[in-house]
C-alpha cells in the first residue's frame, strides 16, 4: 500500500493541492496511492493519542499507516522547518510498526525561494531515527503559489521535469 501524506492541517493549503496533484499523476503512471491529510487528525490528538493512548478516532488512521509500505510526504515550510503537527502525528503513531523498515519519498514546498530545504533535512533525520528509508531524490518546490494553473496542475517545465522524475523513481523504489 502507498500513502501520500499532506503534512499540514492548514485549511485550503497548497500542500494538499500538491498532494492531490501527485496522487493524480501517480495514478496516471499506474500507481494507486491513497491520500491522508493531517487536517483529518482528531482535533484533540495531543490529549487522546500520545504516550501509548489510542482513541477510536485515531484507530482507522493507525491502520492505514500500519498497512502502508511506501509513503510520499508533501511537507510545507513552517518557521524554517516542518510543521509541528507532522511531528505530533509521527509521535502518535505506534512504534515500530508504523514506519520501521518502510520507504519514503520527501517533497518540500514553500512560498519563499528555498522550497523547504531545511525542513526536509530536519525530517530526514526523524525518518532515519525511525528506520524509515528515504529515497535519495528529494524535491524542493519554491514559490508554490506561482506553480499551479487554474486546474490545480503544475505547469512550469522544470517543476514538471523534476516531479515526474521523482514520481518515476518512487514507483521503482
Amino acid at each position: 500500500m502507498v500513502t501520500i501524506i499532506s503534512a499540514t492541517n492548514r485549511p485550503g493549503s497548497s500542500t494538499l493541492k500538491l498532494a492531490q496533484y501527485y496522487q493524480k499523476r501517480l495514478g496516471e503512471k499506474g500507481l494507486d496511492a491513497g491520500l491522508f491529510s493531517l487536517s483529518q487528525l482528531p482535533a484533540n490528538i495531543i490529549q487522546s493519542d500520545l504516550y501509548g493512548k489510542r482513541s477510536a478516532e485515531f484507530e482507522p488512521i493507525q491502520q492505514i499507516i500500519t498497512q502502508t509500505q511506501k509513503f510520499l510526504f508533501i511537507i510545507p515550510e513552517y518557521n524554517g522547518s516542518f510543521p509541528g503537527v507532522l511531528k505530533v502525528f509521527i509521535d502518535a503513531c505506534s512504534f515500530p510498526e508504523s514506519f520501521y523498515e518502510k520507504k519514503a519519498a520527501l517533497t518540500g514546498l514553500s512560498s519563499g525561494k528555498y522550497g523547504n530545504i531545511r525542513g526536509i533535512d530536519h525530517f530526514t533525520g526523524v525518518c532515519h531515527y525511525m528506520h524509515l528509508h528515504v529515497m535519495p531524490l528529494k524535491i524542493h518546490i519554491s514559490e508554490i503559489n506561482k506553480e499551479f494553473d487554474e486546474n490545480n496542475n503544475l505547469y512550469k517545465k522544470d517543476t514538471l521535469k523534476f516531479t515526474d522524475e521523482q514520481m518515476d523513481k518512487f514507483i521503482l523504489f
